[in-house]
C-alpha cells in the first residue's frame, strides 16, 4: 500500500482503450463449467464514482456496510472517508464523509466502521477512529502503533487488528549535511471492543505485538532469509506490517512483512508474535517461472532468466478449502528509496561474479537483463561481485498453508495474461502509455488481493496496479488454482489528467457476497489510487 508522502508524479499521455470484461484466449478456452462447480467468472463493468482527484490519492481503500448500503472509501487528498451510496451499483453517488485526518486503511462489520490514521508526523504513534455506518457519528478513538496501514475486523467482530508500518522519515545518520532520520519500530495492534449500550465502545481498549523480542536475533533471521537491512535500524525498527488477514476463528493472523520479505504469525487472543516465516525466493530460470525483463527489447518477451525473486507481498487474504487454512497473497514487491539510501539498481551497473554470470556481458546488455531493477541486498562475494540477482516481487500471487508454507504460485500467468489481453500495451504504466515501460521494474504488479464465494466457490480477486484490471482464480484446489477471468476498465485511448482514461492504479480490492448485495449479485468495489474513482463490478458465473 502506497502512502501518501511516496507517491510520485506521472506523467500524461494518451492511451487506448478496452472497457469490457475479458476472457483472453489463455482463459477462454475449454467448455465452461456449471454454476456451483467453479471455472470461468463473468465480470461485467457497471459504474464508478470519480472524486476528480488524480494522482493524489482520492480512491484508496474500500468497505461495505450491506444494511445502508454504502462504500465508505478513502480519500487520502481531503483526508476523509467519502461515503457511496451504491443502492443503484451502475451509478454510485457520495452522500456524505468522515473526517479522517492522515487515513490510511478502512474496515466495516456489522454497522461499525473503524479508520486507521496516521499521526501529522507519521513517525509519532496513531490511532484507529470508530464510528456508526448508519450516521456517521464518531463514537471511539484509540491510540495504536506508529503509521497504522491497514485495519481489518475479526470475522465475529469482536476484535479490529492494525499493521502499523512504523516507516521511517529517512535513514539520514545524525550529524549529516540531511536532518537525521527517525525510525519507530514496526508492530501490530489489537484493539478489543467491548461494545456496550449504543455501542459507544467506551471500554474498546488496544494491546500492541512488537518484534523487540527479536532484536538479539538478527543474525538468525537473516540467515533464514528474512531481510533486515535498513541502515543502523534494529529487528524490530526494520520490520514494516504491511497488509493483515485473519483466521476463521478470529485467533490468528497472518501479517506481511513486504520490505523484510517475510510473514508474521499473530496470536491475536494473547497479542503476540509468535513466529517470523521468511517467504523464500522465487527461480524465475524455472519453465513458467519466466518474466520480461527489459522495457527495451520490442514488446511483450516472456521467458526465463537467471534471476531470483523475492515475493514481498503486499495483500493478503485468509481461506479455508478442503478442511484448510490457506492464505493467498499478491507478490508485489517492494524497495526502499529515502533520503540517503536507496535499494535498487540496475543489473548493468553491477560488477556481477564471473563463476555465478560467465555469460555476464551478453546479460548485461539492455534488452537481456542490464535494465532490470534488482535490490542492493542480493548476494555478493568477498570483492563485492553479486552472485545472485534478487528482483522485487514475484508478479505473481501465491497460496500458503496455515505456517506459511508455499503451496502454489502462479508464476508468469499474469503476465502471460496481459501480454494476451492488451499486446499492444503490455506492461505500460498505470497513467500513461508507455509499453513495456514497466518490464524492467515489478512488471504488472499485483497489489490489493482478496477472495470471496460465488455460488459455493471461492475465488481470489487480485489488482493489477499498472496495466490495472482485476484477474481472477479458482481457489478450490489451493495446490492447483485455476486462472477464471480478467475484467480491466481502464481507457487506453482516454487522457489520465483530464479524467478520461477509466480506472488507474487498482488499489484496495473488496468482494460483496451476492447475500449482502443491493442488487443480488456478488461485486467486487476497487478503490484506484491514481485516477481517484471507486470502480464496481458484477461478478456472476459464466
Amino acid at each position: 500500500m502506497k502512502k501518501r508522502s511516496t507517491l510520485l508524479a506521472l506523467a500524461t499521455v494518451t492511451v487506448m482503450a478496452a472497457t469490457t470484461a475479458l476472457l483472453p484466449s489463455a482463459l477462454a478456452t475449454g467448455s465452461h463449467t456449471k454454476p456451483g462447480q467453479g471455472g470461468k467468472l463473468d465480470l461485467t463493468f457497471l459504474g464508478r464514482y470519480e472524486s476528480g482527484k488524480y494522482d493524489e490519492g482520492g480512491a484508496e481503500i474500500t468497505a461495505y456496510d450491506s444494511k445502508t448500503r454504502q462504500v465508505f472509501t478513502i480519500n487520502a487528498q481531503a483526508g476523509t472517508v467519502d461515503i457511496l451510496d451504491i443502492r443503484n451499483p451502475a451509478k454510485p453517488r457520495k452522500t456524505g464523509r468522515l473526517a479522517t485526518p492522515g487515513a490510511n486503511s478502512v474496515s466495516v462489520h456489522d454497522g461499525l466502521v473503524a479508520v486507521a490514521q496516521q499521526a501529522e508526523a507519521k513517525t509519532d504513534r496513531g490511532t484507529v477512529a470508530f464510528f456508526r455506518a448508519s450516521d456517521g457519528r464518531k463514537l471511539k478513538e484509540v491510540r495504536v502503533g506508529a503509521l497504522p496501514d491497514m485495519v481489518t475486523f475479526t470475522p465475529k467482530g469482536d476484535r479490529v487488528v492494525v499493521a502499523n508500518e512504523g516507516e521511517p522519515d529517512s535513514y539520514c545518520p545524525p550529524g549529516g549535511e540531511e536532518p537525521a532520520g527517525v525510525d519507530p519500530v514496526g508492530s501490530v495492534s489489537v484493539i478489543d471492543l467491548d461494545r456496550g449500550r449504543g455501542g459507544d465502545l467506551r471500554r474498546a481498549t488496544a494491546r500492541t505485538a512488537g518484534f523487540e523480542k527479536w532484536d538479539r536475533e538478527k543474525d538468525e533471521l537473516t540467515r533464514d532469509g528474512v531481510l533486515i537491512y535498513g541502515p543502523n535500524a534494529s529487528v524490530s525498527q526494520d520490520i514494516e506490517p504491511e497488509y493483515v488477514a485473519v483466521s476463521k476463528d478470529g485467533r490468528t493472523a497472518w501479517v506481511t512483512l513486504q520490505e523484510n520479505n517475510a510473514l508474521a504469525l499473530v496470536d491475536l487472543r494473547r497479542a503476540e508474535v509468535e513466529k517470523i516465516v521468511p517467504l523464500g525466493k522465487k527461480d524465475h530460470s524455472k519453465p513458467g517461472n519466466g518474466l520480461d525483463a527489459s522495457d527495451k527489447d520490442g514488446g511483450a518477451n516472456i521467458r526465463t532468466w537467471p534471476v531470483k525473486g523475492l515475493y514481498k507481498p503486499d495483500g493478503i487474504h485468509a481461506f479455508t478449502a478442503r478442511g484448510g487454512e490457506y492464505t493467498v497473497s499478491a507478490n508485489e514487491g517492494d524497495a526502499r528509496d529515502w533520503d540517503c539510501y536507496a535499494e535498487e539498481v540496475r543489473v548493468k551497473d553491477v560488477e556481477l561474479n564471473p563463476e555465478a554470470f560467465p555469460d555476464a556481458a551478453a546479460l548485461q546488455k539492455d534488452d537481456a537483463l542490464g535494465r532490470l531493477n534488482i535490490t542492493t541486498t542480493s548476494p555478493t562475494d568477498s570483492q563485492g561481485r553479486v552472485t545472485e540477482l534478487n528482483s522485487l516481487g514475484g508478479r505473481s500471487i501465491s497460496v500458503r498453508d496455515e505456517r506459511g508454507r508455499l503451496v502454489w504460485d502462479s508464476g508468469d500467468d499474469l503476465e502471460q495474461l496481459t501480454a494476451k489481453a492488451f499486446g499492444k500495451n503490455f506492461n505500460t504504466d498505470h497513467a500513461e502509455n508507455a509499453p513495456d515501460s514497466r518490464s524492467d521494474n515489478k512488471g504488472p504488479e499485483p497489489e490489493g488481493i482478496t477472495t470471496g464465494s460465488v455460488r459455493g466457490t471461492t475465488y481470489a480477486f487480485v489488482g493489477l496496479e499498472r496495466i490495472g484490471g482485476i484477474a481472477a482464480y479458482d481457489l478450490s484446489d489451493p495446490r492447483a488454482p485455476k486462472a477464471a477471468g480478467y475484467v480491466n476498465s481502464r481507457d487506453f485511448e482516454g487522457d489520465p489528467e483530464a479524467g478520461t482514461a477509466g480506472d488507474l492504479g487498482p488499489e484496495g480490492v473488496l468482494f460483496v457476497a451476492a447475500k449482502d448485495s443491493p442488487t443480488g449479485d456478488a461485486l467486487l468495489v476497487v478503490g484506484n489510487e491514481v485516477s481517484g474513482t471507486t470502480s464496481i463490478y458484477r461478478v456472476g458465473t459464466a
